[in-house]
Protein backbone atom coordinates (compact mmCIF):
# COMPACT_ATOMS: atom_id res chain seq x y z
CA UNK A 1 0.00 0.00 0.00
CA UNK A 2 2.69 2.72 0.75
CA UNK A 3 4.48 1.71 -2.58
CA UNK A 4 1.55 2.12 -4.57
CA UNK A 5 0.56 5.35 -2.89
CA UNK A 6 4.50 6.69 -3.47
CA UNK A 7 4.00 5.75 -6.92
CA UNK A 8 1.00 7.98 -7.20
CA UNK A 9 2.41 10.81 -5.83
CA UNK A 10 4.81 10.28 -8.53
CA UNK A 11 2.00 10.91 -11.41
CA UNK A 12 1.91 7.44 -11.69
CA UNK A 13 -1.81 5.38 -11.37
CA UNK A 14 -1.13 2.41 -9.68
CA UNK A 15 -3.39 -0.64 -9.70
CA UNK A 16 -3.37 -2.94 -6.65
CA UNK A 17 -4.82 -6.15 -6.94
CA UNK A 18 -5.71 -7.75 -3.62
CA UNK A 19 -8.12 -10.07 -2.16
CA UNK A 20 -10.89 -8.41 -0.12
CA UNK A 21 -9.99 -9.75 3.01
CA UNK A 22 -6.65 -8.95 2.60
CA UNK A 23 -7.12 -5.48 2.18
CA UNK A 24 -8.46 -5.39 5.89
CA UNK A 25 -4.86 -6.02 7.05
CA UNK A 26 -4.11 -2.93 5.39
CA UNK A 27 -6.88 -1.11 6.28
CA UNK A 28 -4.90 1.93 8.36
CA UNK A 29 -2.28 2.39 5.22
CA UNK A 30 -5.76 2.52 2.76
CA UNK A 31 -6.62 5.50 4.99
CA UNK A 32 -3.91 6.89 6.06
CA UNK A 33 -1.41 6.46 2.90
CA UNK A 34 -4.15 6.15 -0.02
CA UNK A 35 -7.53 8.09 1.16
CA UNK A 36 -5.87 10.84 3.36
CA UNK A 37 -3.95 12.24 0.77
CA UNK A 38 -6.44 11.47 -2.19
CA UNK A 39 -4.40 9.39 -4.26
CA UNK A 40 -5.51 8.04 -8.11
CA UNK A 41 -4.84 4.06 -6.71
CA UNK A 42 -7.30 1.41 -8.10
CA UNK A 43 -7.98 -1.45 -5.88
CA UNK A 44 -9.12 -4.36 -8.17
CA UNK A 45 -10.45 -6.58 -5.33
CA UNK A 46 -10.47 -10.34 -5.84
CA UNK A 47 -12.30 -12.72 -4.06
CA UNK A 48 -15.43 -10.29 -2.46
CA UNK A 49 -18.26 -12.37 -1.49
CA UNK A 50 -18.77 -15.91 -0.57
CA UNK A 51 -15.21 -17.90 -2.10
CA UNK A 52 -16.33 -21.43 -1.00
CA UNK A 53 -13.22 -23.87 -0.57
CA UNK A 54 -11.13 -21.20 1.13
CA UNK A 55 -13.67 -20.61 3.99
CA UNK A 56 -14.04 -18.01 6.60
CA UNK A 57 -10.90 -16.61 6.53
CA UNK A 58 -11.44 -15.21 2.76
CA UNK A 59 -14.93 -14.41 2.27
CA UNK A 60 -14.98 -10.96 1.21
CA UNK A 61 -17.98 -9.91 3.40
CA UNK A 62 -17.18 -6.83 4.49
CA UNK A 63 -15.26 -4.58 2.11
CA UNK A 64 -18.31 -2.60 1.21
CA UNK A 65 -18.86 -1.86 4.42
CA UNK A 66 -15.60 -0.77 5.69
CA UNK A 67 -14.68 1.14 2.53
CA UNK A 68 -17.61 3.34 1.53
CA UNK A 69 -17.39 5.09 5.14
CA UNK A 70 -13.81 6.27 3.88
CA UNK A 71 -13.86 9.72 2.50
CA UNK A 72 -12.75 10.22 -1.19
CA UNK A 73 -13.14 6.27 -1.84
CA UNK A 74 -15.71 4.66 -4.38
CA UNK A 75 -16.93 1.39 -4.49
CA UNK A 76 -17.98 -0.14 -7.91
CA UNK A 77 -19.55 -3.58 -8.14
CA UNK A 78 -19.74 -4.88 -11.35
CA UNK A 79 -22.29 -7.45 -12.51
CA UNK A 80 -19.96 -10.05 -14.93
CA UNK A 81 -17.18 -10.28 -16.78
CA UNK A 82 -17.68 -7.29 -19.54
CA UNK A 83 -18.96 -4.77 -16.75
CA UNK A 84 -16.22 -5.98 -14.15
CA UNK A 85 -13.57 -4.72 -17.30
CA UNK A 86 -15.79 -1.29 -17.75
CA UNK A 87 -15.46 -0.51 -14.15
CA UNK A 88 -12.27 -1.17 -14.15
CA UNK A 89 -11.61 1.05 -17.23
CA UNK A 90 -13.39 4.03 -14.80
CA UNK A 91 -11.48 3.22 -11.74
CA UNK A 92 -8.36 4.07 -13.96
CA UNK A 93 -9.87 6.93 -15.42
CA UNK A 94 -10.82 8.84 -12.38
CA UNK A 95 -8.21 10.89 -10.26
CA UNK A 96 -9.14 9.41 -6.49
CA UNK A 97 -8.81 5.67 -4.69
CA UNK A 98 -11.39 3.65 -6.56
CA UNK A 99 -12.12 0.09 -5.42
CA UNK A 100 -13.79 -3.05 -7.92
CA UNK A 101 -15.05 -5.42 -6.46
CA UNK A 102 -15.67 -8.68 -8.33
CA UNK A 103 -16.49 -12.60 -7.09
CA UNK A 104 -13.82 -15.74 -7.53
CA UNK A 105 -14.41 -18.07 -10.04
CA UNK A 106 -16.37 -17.65 -13.36
CA UNK A 107 -18.74 -15.15 -13.89
CA UNK A 108 -21.83 -15.07 -15.38
CA UNK A 109 -20.69 -15.93 -18.99
CA UNK A 110 -21.19 -12.70 -21.10
CA UNK A 111 -18.45 -11.88 -23.39
CA UNK A 112 -16.27 -8.76 -23.00
CA UNK A 113 -16.62 -6.19 -25.50
CA UNK A 114 -13.83 -5.24 -27.48
CA UNK A 115 -11.97 -1.64 -26.29
CA UNK A 116 -12.01 0.12 -22.66
CA UNK A 117 -15.40 1.67 -22.51
CA UNK A 118 -15.72 2.96 -18.97
CA UNK A 119 -19.30 3.61 -17.40
CA UNK A 120 -21.35 6.49 -16.40
CA UNK A 121 -20.42 7.73 -13.32
CA UNK A 122 -22.50 7.04 -10.21
CA UNK A 123 -25.12 6.04 -12.82
CA UNK A 124 -26.98 2.30 -12.08
CA UNK A 125 -29.68 1.44 -14.88
CA UNK A 126 -32.93 -0.68 -15.03
CA UNK A 127 -32.47 -4.18 -16.57
CA UNK A 128 -36.31 -4.74 -15.94
CA UNK A 129 -39.70 -3.31 -15.42
CA UNK A 130 -42.22 -4.94 -13.19
CA UNK A 131 -45.88 -5.19 -15.67
CA UNK A 132 -47.75 -4.31 -12.58
CA UNK A 133 -49.85 -1.26 -12.08
CA UNK A 134 -50.91 0.41 -8.99
CA UNK A 135 -54.22 -1.39 -8.05
CA UNK A 136 -52.59 -4.95 -9.08
CA UNK A 137 -50.30 -5.74 -6.59
CA UNK A 138 -47.53 -4.56 -4.76
CA UNK A 139 -44.27 -3.50 -6.94
CA UNK A 140 -41.51 -4.50 -5.88
CA UNK A 141 -38.23 -3.38 -6.92
CA UNK A 142 -35.04 -5.37 -6.11
CA UNK A 143 -31.80 -2.95 -6.13
CA UNK A 144 -29.00 -5.49 -6.99
CA UNK A 145 -25.59 -4.74 -6.27
CA UNK A 146 -23.36 -6.80 -8.19
CA UNK A 147 -23.10 -10.36 -9.73
CA UNK A 148 -26.23 -11.11 -7.79
CA UNK A 149 -28.35 -9.01 -10.28
CA UNK A 150 -28.35 -12.42 -12.62
CA UNK A 151 -30.06 -14.57 -9.68
CA UNK A 152 -32.69 -11.17 -9.39
CA UNK A 153 -33.34 -11.32 -12.66
CA UNK A 154 -34.49 -14.90 -12.24
CA UNK A 155 -36.56 -14.19 -8.95
CA UNK A 156 -38.44 -10.85 -10.59
CA UNK A 157 -39.80 -13.30 -13.73
CA UNK A 158 -42.11 -15.29 -10.68
CA UNK A 159 -42.20 -11.52 -8.96
CA UNK A 160 -42.87 -9.88 -11.78
CA UNK A 161 -40.50 -7.77 -9.74
CA UNK A 162 -38.53 -3.98 -11.54
CA UNK A 163 -34.57 -5.10 -11.10
CA UNK A 164 -32.26 -2.45 -11.03
CA UNK A 165 -28.27 -3.09 -11.57
CA UNK A 166 -26.91 -0.41 -9.35
CA UNK A 167 -23.31 -0.74 -10.33
CA UNK A 168 -21.98 1.68 -7.66
CA UNK A 169 -22.40 1.28 -3.52
CA UNK A 170 -20.38 4.77 -3.75
CA UNK A 171 -20.96 6.80 -4.88
CA UNK A 172 -24.67 5.62 -4.51
CA UNK A 173 -27.33 6.22 -8.13
CA UNK A 174 -29.18 8.74 -5.42
CA UNK A 175 -31.98 9.78 -7.96
CA UNK A 176 -32.42 6.12 -9.52
CA UNK A 177 -32.88 4.82 -5.64
CA UNK A 178 -35.27 7.98 -5.24
CA UNK A 179 -36.97 7.48 -8.54
CA UNK A 180 -37.53 3.60 -7.63
CA UNK A 181 -39.10 4.60 -4.13
CA UNK A 182 -41.43 6.89 -5.53
CA UNK A 183 -42.79 4.30 -8.26
CA UNK A 184 -42.81 1.28 -6.59
CA UNK A 185 -44.42 -0.05 -3.37
CA UNK A 186 -41.36 -1.79 -1.62
CA UNK A 187 -37.36 -1.95 -2.14
CA UNK A 188 -35.30 -5.04 -1.98
CA UNK A 189 -31.51 -4.23 -1.28
CA UNK A 190 -29.21 -7.44 -2.47
CA UNK A 191 -25.30 -7.67 -1.93
CA UNK A 192 -22.62 -10.24 -2.05
CA UNK A 193 -21.64 -8.54 1.16
CA UNK A 194 -22.64 -8.03 4.57
CA UNK A 195 -26.00 -6.64 5.14
CA UNK A 196 -24.68 -4.51 8.05
CA UNK A 197 -23.36 -1.36 7.06
CA UNK A 198 -23.48 -2.51 3.35
CA UNK A 199 -24.90 -1.13 0.17
CA UNK A 200 -28.27 -1.63 1.22
CA UNK A 201 -27.80 0.33 4.31
CA UNK A 202 -26.44 3.04 1.88
CA UNK A 203 -29.62 2.69 0.57
CA UNK A 204 -31.69 3.01 3.85
CA UNK A 205 -29.04 6.30 4.50
CA UNK A 206 -30.64 7.94 0.77
CA UNK A 207 -34.23 7.18 1.59
CA UNK A 208 -33.72 8.70 5.24
CA UNK A 209 -31.81 11.84 3.87
CA UNK A 210 -34.54 12.74 1.25
CA UNK A 211 -37.26 11.92 3.79
CA UNK A 212 -38.95 9.05 1.89
CA UNK A 213 -40.57 6.37 3.57
CA UNK A 214 -40.61 3.29 1.89
CA UNK A 215 -40.69 -0.70 3.17
CA UNK A 216 -37.33 -1.93 2.36
CA UNK A 217 -35.92 -5.77 2.48
CA UNK A 218 -32.08 -5.80 3.09
CA UNK A 219 -30.93 -9.18 1.55
CA UNK A 220 -26.98 -10.19 1.77
CA UNK A 221 -24.54 -12.44 3.94
CA UNK A 222 -25.62 -12.90 7.54
CA UNK A 223 -24.17 -12.15 10.64
CA UNK A 224 -22.36 -14.99 10.90
CA UNK A 225 -19.01 -16.38 9.59
CA UNK A 226 -19.72 -18.57 6.23
CA UNK A 227 -18.01 -21.66 6.36
CA UNK A 228 -15.87 -23.56 3.15
CA UNK A 229 -18.03 -25.21 0.53
CA UNK A 230 -19.49 -24.88 -2.97
CA UNK A 231 -20.30 -21.39 -3.69
CA UNK A 232 -23.40 -22.23 -5.25
CA UNK A 233 -24.77 -24.27 -2.23
CA UNK A 234 -23.30 -21.66 0.54
CA UNK A 235 -25.53 -18.79 -1.78
CA UNK A 236 -28.77 -20.76 -1.14
CA UNK A 237 -28.02 -21.75 2.54
CA UNK A 238 -27.80 -17.79 3.12
CA UNK A 239 -30.98 -17.79 0.43
CA UNK A 240 -28.92 -15.49 -1.59
CA UNK A 241 -30.10 -17.53 -5.30
CA UNK A 242 -32.72 -16.99 -7.41
CA UNK A 243 -35.06 -19.40 -5.18
CA UNK A 244 -33.98 -17.60 -1.81
CA UNK A 245 -34.41 -14.29 -3.20
CA UNK A 246 -37.92 -14.95 -3.90
CA UNK A 247 -39.18 -16.85 -1.29
CA UNK A 248 -37.52 -13.93 1.15
CA UNK A 249 -39.71 -11.44 -0.53
CA UNK A 250 -42.72 -13.38 -0.78
CA UNK A 251 -42.66 -13.84 2.92
CA UNK A 252 -41.76 -10.18 3.81
CA UNK A 253 -44.47 -8.87 1.15
CA UNK A 254 -46.50 -11.28 -0.28
CA UNK A 255 -45.97 -9.95 -4.28
CA UNK A 256 -49.10 -10.64 -6.37
CA UNK A 257 -50.74 -12.49 -3.82
CA UNK A 258 -53.56 -9.90 -2.94
CA UNK A 259 -54.63 -8.44 -6.49
CA UNK A 260 -57.26 -6.44 -6.50
CA UNK A 261 -59.41 -6.91 -9.51
CA UNK A 262 -62.10 -4.29 -10.69
CA UNK A 263 -65.82 -5.11 -9.50
CA UNK A 264 -67.97 -6.54 -12.29
CA UNK A 265 -71.28 -5.14 -12.48
CA UNK A 266 -74.58 -7.97 -12.85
Amino acid sequence: MPFAAGLACEGLKPVVAIYSTFLQRGYDQLIHDVAIQNLPVVFALDRAGIVGADGATHCGAYDIAYLRCVPHMAVLTPADENECRQALSTAFSRDHPVAVRYPRGAGAGVAAEPGLATLPWGKGEVRRESSLTRGQGRRIAILAFGTLLYPALQAAQTLDATVANMRFAKPLDDALVLELARQHDALVTLEEGAIMGGAGSAVLECLAAAGVSVPVLQLGLPDSFVEHGDPAKLLAMVGLDAAGIEQAVQRRFGTKLAVVRPAVNL
